[in-house]
């Protein structure tokens, strides 16, 4: 589950997910992390939302996985966006711009 203070529109963790891992490599406590720092703490990605995200997006050829070790010498799964994941990424945040761009016409209207 995302818990925010603003619930989000389905499918926007994959959109999130994605655009974090333009950084490069990161394992799946550092995505939540990136993604709740750049949120200014609005958005914490549970575990349980998380996981299930990334073997989805793994399955789908979006993002690739490798063991390593982490910052504190864990082993940990580390995530790598493919030219498909990128592709991917291109299209969510098309679809998010127009998503976006529409509830604003709606809210300025009111």
């Amino acid at each position: 589950m995302l818990t925010t203070k603003a619930e989000l529109l389905q499918g926007t963790l994959d959109l999130l997910i994605l655009k974090t891992l333009t950084t490069g490599p990161l394992h799946g406590y550092a995505i939540a992390q990136h993604i709740q720092q750049r949120s200014d703490d609005i958005l914490v990605v549970e575990e349980g939302s998380l996981y299930p995200c990334l073997y989805r997006m793994e399955e789908k050829g979006w993002i690739a996985a490798a063991w390593g070790k982490s910052d504190n010498n864990r082993r940990a799964k580390f995530y790598t966006l493919t030219r498909a994941g990128r592709k991917q990424l291109e299209e969510e945040t098309a679809i998010w711009e127009r998503v976006h761009r529409a509830i604003t016409l709606v809210l300025q209207a009111a």
